[in-house]
């Protein structure tokens, strides 16, 4: 088994393993910077969702028909 028919054998899983192993080394390596942590001092919560739904418009008054005989 050549390196070449391990290569066609298994692209895909090289592909995607060596992906995603670069994806969380790098991932880890921004949640360890301590320049983009936020200080503890500098945590301002964000204020509460307030949801205000208003009621629907009145309907129109339709006008009844007349009984006319």
């Amino acid at each position: 088994m050549g390196l070449k028919s391990f290569w066609n054998n298994y692209k895909v899983l090289i592909v995607m393993g060596t992906s995603l192993g670069l994806i969380h080394a790098g991932w880890y390596h921004l949640k360890t910077n301590p320049l983009l942590r936020k200080q503890g001092g500098e945590y301002i919560p964000d204020p509460a969702i307030v949801a205000h739904v208003a009621p629907p418009p009145p309907s129109p008054q339709v006008p009844k028909p007349s009984k006319e005989k």
